[in-house]
């Protein structure tokens, strides 16, 4: 009786402290803070890197030689970019296979490895059409590969970008490919497989470029890449030139849908991800997904340019580079992927401990609390040397590089670094274990010992932490 009492009374107590509006503590994040340095390869296209249960990542990308697949294979994403790199297959002499390699992906299903890529014909370059390898050993950089041949859809089309997955026990095959009734380049198609190399049933058409963000330069949706979460499947695809133009769009079903029906698909009226004069980052798209170290964080996988004017055809350039960054969730449970991040270490998002959905954000450089932050680059700032130096950190805004959280008169502002000694101390933090929770994170301020980073009424400011409601509005998770 005294335990079902002790139970109630904490109910009740609890129940009041919401009357009142006093939070609760919030728990650790299920996904922390996962960070990596940019770019991961350069002169490495349509980027495809695989967590294999062995311990691995295995990354394959097209050369701009357009003439091998390659793999490397590392047990970081960030050792990928210094890993050795091994060529698993050349191009044909002669014939088929023999030009325009493009777009590799692998995939371990049933116990061996297979590679999907394009390729053209000595004899037509352009005569792309979809192929599969399949690989034989513990080790894909040292497996025995063989051919499995084309892949075979309704049209003797171009084809190109095949990648396979996996909902609810049912493999599938998604795809672009021109179909010759339509007045583009390239749509979506996807079908059900047979085995790792053959489609079965009649494929499905689920996207056309249509859209004004779909059609500058060509006519394009490629690139299909699938991430489920929640219930749901989200299937990212490129769209225009491979120029500054080129970006992500997105298709969503229920993952108990009829996915061979396009009627059980929904386009994004807008892109998910497209070129950031901000940072630098120009033309992102033909994206893969992978899964961070501690398999808590979705990561995207794409490439891009670090310039916007390119001489000549596209596809002639050389600098798209291979880039990494996490993937956040909305509050409705679909993908936020925010902008390309500026080269270097990718940016963080800092919640509140004691108001778990709001993240620090700038608004009209003010810097609050607030949750559902859009756009996502608002609430991400890179952790970077303290301008002031001395042990200490500076936290740089995401979609404003150069800018920075700072003090001044006690309220947390995000202003551009004017080089003056003054701002790098306002803008320098001790960055301690939280106060109110060691696996969080408090900032203390370096010219004002003892004030610390803490929300009132959801504003920023550096206050003296001296109460128990203070040290939890001063800790802050990174996410």
């Amino acid at each position: 009786m005294r335990r079902i009492a002790l139970r109630l009374l904490t109910a009740a107590l609890a129940a009041v402290l919401i009357c009142v509006g006093v939070p609760a503590q919030a728990a650790v994040p299920d996904s922390p803070a996962v960070t990596y340095t940019n770019p991961i390869a350069a002169q490495r296209a349509d980027p495809h890197i695989f967590k294999h249960t062995d311990g691995y990542y295995y990354f394959t990308a097209t050369v701009p030689e357009y003439d091998r697949i390659v793999l490397r294979r590392a047990t970081t994403i960030q050792g990928l970019s210094t890993a050795a790199e091994t060529t698993i297959w050349t191009k044909h002499s002669s014939g088929i296979m023999g030009a325009h390699i493009w777009a590799p992906e692998i995939h371990s299903i049933d116990g061996k490895w297979y590679v999907y890529f394009a390729a053209g014909s000595t004899s037509d370059v352009w005569a792309i059409r979809m192929y599969v390898l399949e690989g034989t050993g513990a080790n894909p950089l040292t497996a025995t590969w063989t051919e499995k041949g084309q892949i075979t859809t309704t049209w003797e089309s171009f084809s190109l970008d095949a990648t396979t997955f996996v909902v609810n026990g049912v493999r599938y095959l998604a795809w672009a490919q021109r179909n010759p009734s339509e007045d583009n380049n390239t749509s979506l198609f996807l079908a059900k497989m047979s085995n790792p190399w053959t489609i079965s049933g009649t494929p499905v058409e689920l996207s056309q470029p249509t859209l004004s963000w779909e059609t500058v330069g060509y006519k394009v949706n490629e690139g299909p890449a699938v991430i489920q979460h929640g219930g749901k499947v989200f299937m990212t695809y490129s769209a225009s030139a491979t120029d500054a133009n080129y970006c992500l769009g997105m298709l969503t079903a229920s993952a108990t849908a009829d996915l061979t029906s396009a009627s059980s698909w929904t386009k994004s009226a807008t892109p998910v991800f497209q070129s950031s004069a901000a940072t630098s980052q120009y033309g992102p798209g033909h994206n893969s997904f992978t899964t961070s170290e501690d398999g808590k964080s979705d990561i995207l996988v794409y490439h891009d340019r670090s310039y916007k004017d390119i001489s000549g055809d596209p596809l002639n350039d050389p600098n798209r580079r291979t880039r990494v960054q996490k993937v956040y969730w909305k509050s409705d449970g679909t993908p936020d992927f925010g902008i390309p991040v500026a080269d270097g270490v990718t940016p963080q998002r800092l919640s509140s401990y004691n108001y778990p959905d709001r993240f620090i954000r700038h608004w009209e450089y003010r810097a609050k609390i607030e949750a559902n932050v859009s756009p996502l680059a608002d609430s991400q700032f890179r952790v970077v040397t303290g301008l002031a130096g001395t042990g200490t950190v500076s936290l740089e805004s995401a979609n404003y590089p150069g800018y920075y959280l700072r003090h001044k008169n006690f309220e947390v502002w995000v202003e551009k670094n004017d080089g003056t000694a003054a701002f790098a101390s306002d803008a320098s933090f001790y960055q301690r274990s939280g106060l109110a929770d060691s696996a969080g994170i408090s900032y203390e301020s370096y010219n004002y010992a003892g004030r610390y980073i803490r929300h009132s009424n959801y504003l920023l400011y550096v206050q003296a932490v001296s109460t128990t409601a203070a040290q939890a509005d001063a800790t802050f998770y990174a996410q």
